[in-house]
């Protein structure tokens, strides 16, 4: 027995110390899983990895409030145009027409269309602001119905004031009084990358707001009009939104949806818009006169230049704008203008295709005299022709 004693009093000693090891070890582990769970979970003082500030998404811009008050100045327009139309199988024949004219012994037909588009309220007492393609897509209509869906729901009947095809602008004017509307703001301090919405009725869903921002300013030579100076954004416009609002993050107005740029006919992420400062002053002339009076060079055909006819006539580049015809007895005639002639200057501002020399001498005064610094043949001169109005009414 004394000579087992030892050996057992080691064996029992290792046991219960086997015993403690592992229990402490399984309570470590418990603890440290505990803590874990308890660190996921509960504790704030010690985030996890998932809700560190790196790993959380940050809120994005809250539109609830100007939204809520810009589309109760949001309008749906809708227009009824009824054109007649010959029944002829040779009606879309030039060579027809010539000989013809618009005598047509098949007879003639009543033809119906619908557009449907968008509309902005500038003023409480009814005028609303839209596109011309909205409301007067065919000149040739005889008859127009225009009907305006106003926030409240109400549908009043619509006339139209004016219309401008160059800018693609149309004003209507309503029977209403006190009316919601969305406050003109000033497109000249839009930067790029600016938040906007887009507010209209796409596909007939009324009062639809959409975001994005400011992709480019000033675009032009796109197709849609002759004067283009557009907006373009992002933020979704689809068919209907035509006419509706383009706001900024303080509920202004700084455009009129006018057209998109897509393969598919639908959404692809380019709109336009038509700056308010230029729709502001569009509105002003068709209250004022019924019509937009703008400056133009009467007697001159313009067209683009391009590298070959650039070549011929000795111009360095295709920047500036080819004189393609001037007819005699007109203000560009005796201006010297001649054809062939290159337009690269307009009252000191450098000419760099006929999209801009357009703009330039519209906006330019009426009545005032202009200096064209233009190419010809190797050298450059100054021609001063005079800026008349563009409209027979305003001449």
């Amino acid at each position: 027995m004394k000579r087992f004693l030892p050996a057992a009093v080691l064996l029992v000693t290792g046991f219960v110390a086997g015993l403690v090891l592992t229990g402490r070890m399984r309570s470590a582990s418990e603890s440290l899983a505990g803590t874990s769970l308890v660190e996921q979970t509960v504790s704030p003082a010690t985030p996890s990895r998932a809700a560190t500030p790196s790993s959380v998404t940050a809120p994005g811009p809250d539109f609830t409030r100007i939204a809520s008050q810009a589309i109760k100045g949001v309008a749906n327009i809708s227009s009824l145009q009824v054109v007649r139309r010959p029944n002829s199988p040779f009606a879309n024949d030039p060579f027809f027409s010539y000989f013809f004219g618009d005598q047509d012994a098949f007879g003639s037909r009543d033809r119906r269309s619908l557009s449907l588009g968008s509309g902005v309220v500038v003023s409480a007492d009814g005028y609303i602001v839209t596109n011309n393609h909205v409301v007067a897509e065919d000149r040739r209509a005889t008859m127009r119905e225009v009907t305006v869906s106003l926030g409240d729901k109400r549908e009043v009947h619509g006339t139209i004031v004016g219309t401008d095809p160059a800018t693609d602008i149309a004003l209507l004017k309503i029977d209403a009084k006190g009316l919601p509307t969305v406050p003109w703001g000033d497109s000249g301090k839009l930067q790029v990358g600016e938040w906007v919405l887009a507010i209209g009725s796409p596909f007939q869903l009324s009062q639809t707001v959409t975001a994005g921002i400011v992709s480019a300013v000033g675009r032009a030579n796109i197709g849609i009009t002759d004067y283009e100076d557009f907006i373009q954004t992002d933020a979704a416009i689809n068919p209907g939104n035509s006419g509706g609002a383009l706001i900024n993050t303080r509920g202004e107005l700084i455009g009129i949806n006018t057209g998109i740029y897509s393969e598919s006919g639908g959404y692809q992420g380019i709109g336009f818009a038509v700056p308010s400062l230029l729709a502001q002053r569009i509105v002003h002339d068709l209250m004022q006169y019924g019509e937009v009076r703008r400056g133009t060079i009467t007697g001159i055909s313009i067209e683009s230049l391009t590298p070959d006819i650039a070549e011929q006539l000795g111009a360095k580049s295709t920047r500036g704008a080819l004189v393609s015809r001037s007819f005699q007895n007109s203000d560009a005639f005796d201006a010297g203008l001649r054809r062939g002639d290159i337009i690269v200057g307009f009252n000191g501002t450098a000419v760099d295709d006929p999209s801009q020399l357009f703009r330039l001498v519209a906006d330019a005064p009426i009545g005032t005299t202009a200096t064209l610094r233009v190419f010809r043949v190797g050298q450059t001169v100054n021609l001063k022709v005079p800026i008349t109005s563009s409209s027979s009414r305003g001449r």
